[in-house]
């Protein structure tokens, strides 16, 4: 006689019932009943970070990973821990920005920069701020970030953290430079470690660029992580300026030179031989002013234009007191070249003429007009103002339609 199949499904549930039964050992984890973390873990952890007690709470998730873990597996005595204060869970990713610290106004401004965070996980999110606590970022911080930077939350900054941050601060030297570069630059926590990041700081130590200079370059150029490249020909250009390792500049041209394409260099270069520049001349001019390669082709040529058609000066002289091509053509150089025609016509004295015009030229502007426009009595004065300002004012021709274009992170 054959036995049904309903008998043995009946068998197989009693006999799964009884081992649950008399089996001793539960099968919850015990590490979710309660949190503990060593007093010697959260004393270090939070007196290494200057924050007030409501961010230092923000601490507990990373610490529950780490520390909390490591006790409970390893059995630390009961004295030595403390319980995780219980705060109420976040109800939605609105919740979770509004308890870090942000206001309404800001966490509108964040759904509108990135509408997929009203839907995100609120735990998940959280974990991710409690990372970017330890680093010491606030409210404001991930806001700017976030504007900026609108899908960096959704990238899985926690791969690697621990050794990242461990390379960062051996490189920065101090957490509150790695804050700083942080929130410049937040795709720090995003690119890889090895084949990015060590591989670019090796590549410019190789290079003669010590690491303290680096890091400052790496605050002011952002953009060094990610478009550093090199190749033969930007090496030539390098050797070709002239500088030296142990100069002040020569950290300023290998960076520019490295973040910068080969073709916009070669453009650049081109640009300023049409003035009747050579190429070694003008790569000498990189070198000792490496933030012309900075400056834009179309206002090099704005003010190289007006240098040479309406101030009548030799080529030469703007190569050899670059600030001719970092001033500003509509608020500087055309105003100050027209009062002191003004001046002169006027029959005043002092006049602005031969090399007190480009001593006038780097003035700043108060000093400017007392030494020009209030030596003169009251009336002349005023008048010689009212010119000036009425010059000053005049805008370039479409300025107003020009479209501005909100910076974004350009990396």
């Amino acid at each position: 006689m054959k036995t049904k199949p309903h008998v043995w499904i009946k068998l197989r549930f009693l006999f799964s019932v009884s081992r649950s039964f008399f089996n001793p050992i539960p099968t919850t984890p015990i590490a979710k009943a309660r949190v503990w973390a060593p007093v010697a873990v959260i004393s270090t952890i939070t007196a290494s970070i200057n924050e007030t007690s409501s961010a230092k709470s923000r601490l507990w998730t990373q610490i529950s990973r780490t520390a909390a873990t490591t006790a409970l597996v390893n059995g630390t005595p009961d004295e030595n821990l403390v319980e995780e204060p219980k705060d109420d869970p976040p109800i939605d990713s609105a919740d979770v920005f509004r308890k870090w610290g942000c206001s309404d106004s800001e966490i509108d401004m964040i759904f509108l920069r990135r509408p997929s965070l009203c839907r995100a996980d609120p735990d998940l999110i959280q974990s991710k701020l409690n990372f970017l606590s330890l680093l010491g970022v606030t409210s404001s911080d991930i806001v700017k970030i976030i504007n900026r930077r609108p899908r960096f939350l959704s990238y899985r900054i926690n791969l690697c953290f621990d050794e990242r941050i461990k390379f960062f601060l051996e490189l920065f030297g101090s957490r509150e430079l790695l804050h700083k570069a942080i929130v410049r630059n937040p795709s720090l926590l995003i690119y890889d470690l090895d084949s990015k990041i060590k591989r670019v700081v090796k590549l410019y130590e190789g290079m003669g660029v010590p690491r303290p200079d680096f890091t400052l370059m790496v605050l002011s150029r952002p953009t060094v992580m990610s478009r550093t490249s090199f190749n033969d020909e930007k090496l030539d250009y390098i050797r070709r300026t002239g500088v030296s390792e142990k100069s002040k500049m020569y950290k300023y041209v290998v960076v520019l030179m490295g973040i910068s394409r080969l073709e916009t260099i070669q453009e650049k270069l081109g640009n300023l031989e049409k003035f009747g520049f050579s190429e070694d001349e003008v790569l000498g001019l990189f070198g000792r002013s490496p933030f012309v390669l900075t400056l834009s082709t179309e206002k090099v040529q704005r003010n190289m234009t007006y240098v040479l058609g309406t101030m009548k000066l030799s080529a030469r002289v703007a190569l050899d007191r670059p600030f001719l091509l970092f001033a500003n053509l509509e608020a500087v150089l055309k105003p100050r070249y027209l009062l002191a025609e003004k001046i002169e016509e006027m029959e005043l004295a002092p006049q602005i003429k031969g090399p007190k015009l480009l001593t006038a030229l780097r003035m700043k502007e108060d000093r400017f007009l007392r030494a020009f426009v209030a030596c003169h009595p009251e009336s002349i004065s005023k008048e010689l103002m009212a010119y000036y300002r009425n010059i000053k004012g005049l805008k370039r021709l479409a300025v107003a339609s020009k479209k501005n274009s909100h910076g974004r992170f350009p990396f």
